[in-house]
C-alpha cells in the first residue's frame, strides 16, 4: 500500500510547498481538492488550470518530479441541495473536476451523494434517520426515486465517458451514509460509482469497518485514513447523533481523531487486512480533521503510524504451500 496526503488540509501552504512537505514525511500520494467542500486555489484553482493546458502541465511536472501519483481529486459537495444556485454551482465544479482528472490521467473523483430537500419547494437538505411516522419513509422514497436515482444516471454517463470512477464518501447528512445505501446506488446506475472508504464516518454509526470492507469488496476505489473518538461520558449519555459544534469537542459524543488515537493499533492493522483481503492494495489518503492535534504534528503522527503498521510489498504464494 502506498500512504499519501489530502493535500487541502494544508491551505497555509502553496502547492510547492505542500508537495515538499509530502515528499519530506516520506509518502507517496497527493488527493488534491478542486472545489466545494473542498476548494482551495492556493493548491488547484479549477477553472484557471482547466483553461490553460500550460498549468495542466507544470502541475503534472511538480507531482512526476518529485517520484509523487496523484491518488484522487475530491471535491466533495452537495448537487442535489434543493437551493438552485448551490446546487448548480456544486455539479458544475464535480463536472470540472471529472474533466481535469481526464486530463491529469487521474482515474478517480471523490465526492459526496448529495442530500436533496423533503419537495421541490424545500430551501435545505432534509436527512432522514427513521422510518416513523411515516412522513419519513415517504421523504426517502421521493428523494430517491425524483432527485438521487435521476442525477446520479447521469453522471455516471458523464464520468464514464471521461474514463474516471466516482468514489463517494459515505457520510452522515448525505443520502449515502453507509454500505448499504452505497451499494444501493451502485446495484442502480453501476460500477462507475465505489465508496471512497473512510472509517471515521462509519465507526460513530456503530459500523465496524473490517465488516463493511469485507461486505463493500470491490466497490471500495480509494481510502481516506481518518479516526474518530467516542467521548467516553458524553456518547452514554446523549447517544452518537449530536449537533454540538465541532470546536465544542468536550460536549461532543464523538470528534475525529488522527489514525491511532481514536482507535488502537490492532484495529488499523485490521482494517488493512481486510482491504488487501478484497484486493484494494492502493493508496490511504491521510486526512487530518483532529482539533485535540496541531496541523502538522497530527500529520506526522499519522504518517509515522501508517508507515508501521501498512505492508508495502505485494503479496503472493506461501514459500511453504506448493
Amino acid at each position: 500500500m502506498k500512504i499519501g496526503l489530502f493535500l487541502v488540509q494544508f491551505f497555509h501552504l502553496d502547492f510547492d510547498q505542500v508537495l515538499d512537505l509530502v515528499v519530506k514525511n516520506g509518502l507517496e500520494a497527493i488527493e488534491i481538492g478542486t472545489g466545494n467542500y473542498c476548494f482551495q486555489p492556493r493548491h488547484c484553482n479549477l477553472q484557471e488550470v482547466l483553461s490553460s493546458p500550460g498549468k495542466i502541465n507544470e502541475m503534472k511536472m511538480k507531482i512526476h518530479d518529485r517520484g509523487l501519483i496523484i491518488s484522487a481529486l475530491s471535491c466533495h459537495g452537495n448537487s442535489l441541495h434543493p437551493q438552485k444556485a448551490i446546487a448548480s454551482q456544486h455539479q458544475r465544479a464535480f463536472r470540472d473536476t471529472i474533466i481535469l482528472a481526464e486530463k491529469l490521467g487521474v482515474n478517480r473523483v471523490i465526492n459526496f451523494s448529495g442530500c436533496p430537500g423533503d419537495s421541490e419547494t424545500s430551501q435545505y437538505p432534509n436527512w432522514v434517520t427513521c422510518p416513523w411516522p411515516d412522513d419519513y419513509t415517504k421523504v426517502v422514497q421521493w428523494q430517491w426515486e425524483e432527485k438521487i436515482l435521476p442525477y446520479w444516471e447521469k453522471e455516471v454517463i458523464f464520468a464514464r465517458d471521461h474514463g474516471v470512477k466516482i468514489c463517494i464518501e459515505m457520510h452522515p447528512g448525505f443520502a449515502i451514509y453507509n454500505p448499504d445505501t452505497l451499494l444501493r446506488l451502485r446495484q442502480m446506475v453501476g460500477d462507475t460509482i465505489g465508496a471512497n472508504f473512510d472509517p471515521s464516518h462509519l465507526f460513530w454509526q456503530g459500523i465496524d469497518p473490517v465488516i463493511a470492507i469485507r461486505y463493500l469488496g470491490k466497490a471500495i476505489y480509494h481510502v481516506h485514513a481518518k479516526d474518530v473518538g467516542l467521548d467516553s461520558i458524553n456518547a452514554p449519555r446523549n447517544g452518537v447523533l449530536d449537533t454540538t459544534p465541532y470546536h465544542q469537542f468536550d460536549k461532543r459524543s464523538w470528534i475525529f481523531r488522527t489514525v491511532g488515537y481514536g482507535h488502537d493499533e490492532k484495529c488499523w492493522k485490521d482494517i488493512l487486512s481486510a482491504l488487501r483481503v478484497v484486493g484494494y492494495d492502493d493508496v490511504l489518503s491521510i486526512e487530518h480533521e483532529d482539533i485535540m492535534a496541531s496541523l502538522e504534528e497530527g500529520f506526522q503522527k499519522a504518517a509515522l503510524f501508517l508507515k508501521t503498521i501498512s505492508l508495502k510489498e505485494k503479496y503472493g504464494k506461501t514459500w511453504w504451500d506448493s
